[in-house]
């Protein structure tokens, strides 16, 4: 009796040991399953990924086939403007887009005037929603320009070399306009702005701050990071033309194109988010002096006005 109870035992644990095998094998299997699963899903987020940049690209070439003459305010072509200053002056003072040709400029090309402030300021960059993918932007594209040459609060950038006509025709002052998500307003303004020709790589220069934004373009809030954070006398870097004082390539790892030296203290190019607080970032659209490192900003505007400007209310 004893023997069938030792081999009725035997037994037993055979089968469980077979049926805990089989077990761990189709756990095994389930887990190759759903490995491969993953794999799949993953390759599809990137191909999704992939589209919507394409269409985005799509989406920006189709606004800059529209950014002719039928986007633009009309004055009937009887005078060039050198800026949306001269444009304000001759008695257009209505914020949109214009049609201008600075003195050195081969051709004629749209901006944004704002005819708020005192009126007359060219707008050469507009953030305001992540709209334009500045992601893998190279130096030929912040050179001509791109974006949205259409919407009143359409994203763009002019161009470096539209910039250099403009500030090359005299004394102009950069101005700053930036919002958080709070939706409080401040702004930067500096003397003397300038952007030199392509032989220099666009390179920036600029005078004294005054503002309400604190001093991030030139390190003007410590005297001891100046040495990495003034974007004063910097070259424009892109990923594929590194000009900054850094071993790296901030363009690259900052994933934009500006004036950058070790690498900044204010990236206004840089990736747009769609919520402010970030952890341990320093790509995003920011500006050190107001918000701090891990702050992206939801707005901002970049224009420029000659010194002497003096609004024509008439």
């Amino acid at each position: 009796m004893k023997i069938f109870i030792v081999i009725d035992f035997v037994l037993a644990a055979s089968l469980t040991d077979t049926i805990a095998s089989s077990d761990l094998q189709d756990c095994f299997r389930e887990q190759i399953r759903l490995q491969a699963q993953v794999r799949l899903l993953e390759h599809r987020v990137k191909q999704q990924q992939l589209k919507i940049i394409q269409l985005l690209e799509k989406k920006e070439i189709q606004y800059s086939d529209r950014g002719d003459e039928n986007s633009a305010i009309d004055l009937g072509g009887k005078r060039q403007y050198s800026d949306c200053a001269e444009i304000y002056n001759d008695g257009h003072k209505q914020s949109g887009f214009y049609k201008m040709k600075p003195i050195q400029s081969p051709n004629e090309f749209l901006a944004f005037c704002d005819m708020s402030e005192g009126g007359g300021w060219t707008v050469f960059q507009r953030r305001s929603d992540g709209s334009q993918n500045l992601i893998g932007r190279g130096w030929t594209d912040y050179e001509e320009g791109f974006g949205n040459f259409v919407l009143t609060n359409g994203e763009y950038w002019l161009g470096n070399k539209n910039l250099h006509y403009l500030t090359s025709q005299g004394n102009y002052t950069l101005r700053i306009d930036l919002t958080d998500f709070e939706g409080e307003r401040r702004f930067a303004q500096y003397t003397r702005f300038g952007v030199a020709g392509e032989e220099d790589s666009y390179e920036m220069s600029c005078g004294e701050y005054s503002g309400t934004a604190g001093d991030s373009l030139t390190g003007g809030f410590h005297p001891e990071v100046k040495w990495w954070a003034d974007h004063r006398g910097m070259k424009f870097s892109t990923r594929d033309r590194d000009n900054d004082n850094y071993e790296g390539n901030c363009a690259e790892e900052e994933k934009a194109g500006w004036w950058f030296n070790r690498c900044h203290s204010a990236n206004l190019n840089g990736l747009y988010y769609k919520a402010p607080i970030l952890q341990r970032r320093t790509m995003e659209l920011f500006w050190y002096t107001w918000h701090g490192w891990w702050y992206s900003l939801k707005s901002v505007v970049m224009k420029v006005r000659p010194a002497d400007f003096e609004p024509n209310i008439v």
